[in-house]
């Protein structure tokens, strides 16, 4: 730590705060901040130059009188504790607890902006997650060290879903769950105390650690805290050698705050107001999940943004579909019919299904089941939009069991409980419960062995 203060700052304005005369400080390192009143502030170096610092002040720059406000620079990164005790533990954007319990005391503390993973030491996502989710699992399965982000919007149901799939993600052929890091951004106090009380009721907090910013804390602490929380998932798969799931909510939230502290600083606006360099900080989070060869442990993220306008276009959904490697879309004509969870099986998507199914992982039939359904489903969906013109008393018989799928598919397969946890076994076995409504000459994507096995001739 440096035993020198500067008392040179030369403006404090929207978070951020300029010194002037500082020599050899390097971006990113830590900053103590203390004013008149003797309180301390916690900052970060966000821009360096032999003329001023620039550094974002966590608690905000409220109340600052330059004259008096004297700054430390600590000449070390943004750090945090680690030790198997994390776990069951919640942790604000800075790492420090939120839980009202002591600090973690580790001797193992690590900077949160870690460097990227090495290409050649990467291995490619395989093994099927299971989350208990017929909508994920049977038509857009998660692989282990995969990207998968959720595309919801204002008033969907994407908080739910998210503390489902926690509950429930597990690898089938493995005994033990996965360990949860769950990172929420900008969220209000009753949703931060549904997740709190939803894991805790359920008995999985143990394995959970939080990270939670809330909507009232300061902007800036959402830069902060994905990175904090991916190290601590890096600590936990490629120390601990555990199956690490990231839950990360909401990205948007993330991006707006970007967008603010841009703006402060007076970089040069892209798209919408968002930094040109949007898309690369969005993949420097996102590429830190994944696989390392010779390592037991892995890091799975599932990142939700709510899309704003319901636009998928916008550059926050836009730029996340080009780093990730597929996208659950949530619509919000299903929710409105009451339908939960409310995924829009057309525009979803799992660009890695294809190395987590089959014989090895899931079963034998499932590639060619989750194609029959899509074309079937995909065929129902034209049905229903040319009945919605003509009406349905003009279609052929053979157009009306379109229909019939289509609303079997969104209130039998798509439509589950909260609290009801399908294995993929159950998921399939439904999917073939709606194939057999058609004979089995329409089914031209499953093979005559496996009509043999699963289909049951229509009544």
């Amino acid at each position: 730590m440096s035993a020198k203060e500067y008392r040179s700052t030369t403006s404090a304005q929207g978070g951020l705060l300029r010194v002037s005369g500082v020599p050899e400080v390097a971006f990113g390192d830590r900053v103590q901040i203390t004013d008149r009143q003797g309180r301390r502030r916690n900052g970060q170096v966000i821009r360096s130059s032999m003329d001023e610092v620039l550094i974002q002040v966590f608690e905000g720059t409220d109340d600052i009188d330059m004259q008096n406000t004297w700054v430390r620079f600590l000449d070390e990164p943004m750090e945090i504790s680690l030790s198997p005790d994390i776990l069951g533990r919640i942790f604000n954007g800075l790492g420090e607890p939120r839980d009202k319990r002591p600090a973690i005391v580790s001797e193992l503390r690590r900077g949160i902006n870690a460097s990227v993973f090495n290409p050649a030491a990467r291995t490619y996502p395989r093994e099927f997650i299971q989350t208990g989710i017929s909508t994920i699992d049977g038509l857009n399965s998660l692989v282990r060290g995969q990207k998968l982000p959720i595309f919801s919007a204002s008033g969907l149901p994407h908080n739910r879903l998210a503390a489902q799939i926690v509950r429930q993600a597990r690898l089938p052929d493995e005994e033990s769950r996965f360990s949860i890091v769950f990172a929420a951004m900008g969220v209000s106090f009753s949703d931060a105390r549904f997740f709190q009380e939803e894991f805790a009721s359920s008995g999985v907090l143990g394995n959970v650690v939080m990270f939670v910013n809330m909507a009232d804390d300061p902007p800036v602490e959402r830069l902060t805290l994905p990175r904090m929380a991916l190290t601590a998932a890096e600590y936990l798969a490629f120390d601990l050698d555990r199956h690490v799931l990231v839950v990360m909510t909401d990205m948007t939230h993330y991006a707006e705050a970007l967008r603010e502290v841009a703006t402060a600083k007076g970089d040069v606006p892209a798209r919408k107001g968002y930094p040109g360099y949007l898309y690369s900080d969005l993949a420097e989070i996102y590429e830190r999940s994944g696989r390392i060869k010779e390592r037991h442990g892995s890091i799975t993220l599932v990142p939700i943004l709510s899309m704003p306008s319901d636009d998928i276009t916008h550059p926050i959904p836009d730029l996340t579909g080009y780093i990730t490697e597929g996208q659950i879309v949530l619509s919000r004509e299903l929710h409105n019919q009451g339908i939960y969870p409310p995924v829009h099986i057309s525009p979803s998507l799992s660009r890695l299904m294809k190395d987590g199914v089959g014989k090895e992982f899931t079963r034998e039939d499932h590639p060619h089941v989750a194609s029959q359904l899509y074309a079937l489903y995909a065929k129902a969906l034209e049905t229903r939009n040319l009945a919605s013109i003509i009406g349905a008393d003009e279609l052929s018989s053979h157009d009306r069991r379109y229909l019939e799928l289509a609303d079997a598919f969104e209130r039998r397969f798509v439509s589950q409980g909260e609290e009801e946890d399908r294995s993929i076994i159950e998921t399939l076995n439904l999917a073939w419960e709606l194939l057999s409504m058609f004979p089995q000459e329409a089914l031209t994507r499953v093979s005559e062995t496996e009509m043999a096995k699963y289909h049951r001739s229509p009544v």
